[in-house]
């Protein structure tokens, strides 16, 4: 019995070493990243190898939905809206989905990005759809490869890359839009925002109080109508300037935008600083 018993605890142990044995996938996981302008690229996917197999054709059949790798989906990732052959791409991640053929394959961008790799066709995921020339290429791609190529400041190509083909699908990135908009808000000189943080600061850090009185009467200018919230800073400025007739104004303007906005917390701050500041 006590034979027995020792044989079986060898078992499991034995079991419980070979269980912590780390092998290599035979589809090893791949994280790409690249900036294409002012935009950033993440491409994850598994990536199978040929091992003297037919890819195209037999492998992976022609005319058939192909989820573009191996085990999970294939995933690309956008981190501002992008333009596939003119349909519009909003930032965020798709599962990358192909119909290989001889001549051209489709190129799906899905919005359904769960589970490893597709579970049920629906056509409504389709956010864009592409067609993509074949590009034969003379030597073997042994191990499935996904690439981004022919890098601009304003687009660049996904590569799909296997056995003797190659596939090419161009995006395009709003990187002149951004810049120009960007050159623009600097040119143009400080915002209603900036004049407003910059007061605020200065008041809160024991800073020149004049200026940060000029700064939030400017951001006020700017502002078509300006929030109970900034009206209420502008009535501090103005007390910690002694402008007390003008803090005064301010506060009752920020009561009054306060209470149409059932903001309670406001409304008793203004109601106890005019108290404050002897106001009729």
């Amino acid at each position: 019995m006590k034979k027995s018993f020792l044989f079986l605890i060898a078992i499991l142990l034995t079991f419980s070493v070979q269980g912590q044995i780390t092998t290599p996938g035979a589809s090893p996981a791949s994280h790409m990243e690249q900036k294409v302008g002012l935009t950033d690229v993440t491409i994850d996917y598994s990536r199978p190898s040929m091992k003297g197999r037919t890819v195209f054709g037999n492998l992976v059949p022609f005319g058939k939905i192909w989820r573009t790798g191996a085990n999970a989906n294939t995933t690309i990732t956008f981190s501002t809206d992008v333009t596939v052959d003119g349909q519009k791409l909003e930032k965020g991640t798709y599962a990358l989905y192909t119909k290989p053929d001889k001549e051209s394959w489709e190129v799906y961008f899905y919005s359904d990005t769960n589970g490893g790799g597709m579970q049920k066709w629906d056509d409504n995921e389709v956010v864009a759809k592409v067609s993509a020339q074949v590009y034969p290429i003379p030597m073997n791609i042994e191990t499935f490869t996904i690439s981004l190529d022919d890098l601009t400041n304003d687009s660049a190509v996904i590569g799909i890359l296997w056995e003797k083909t190659y596939v090419g699908v161009k995006f395009e990135v709003p990187t002149d839009a951004t810049v120009m908009n960007n050159i623009n808000r600097v040119m143009g000189g400080p915002t209603a925002q900036d004049y407003y943080a910059a007061a605020v600061y200065y008041m809160d850090s024991g800073k020149d109080i004049d200026q940060a009185k000029k700064w939030i009467d400017k951001s006020a200018a700017m502002t078509e109508k300006p929030a109970f919230w900034q009206l209420r800073q502008q009535s501090l400025i103005y007390a910690k300037a002694g402008d007390k007739k003008g803090a005064i104004e301010a506060a009752k303007k920020s009561l009054a935008a306060a209470k149409v906005a059932g903001n309670a917390d406001y409304v008793k701050m203004n109601e106890d600083s005019l108290r404050e500041w002897g106001a009729n």
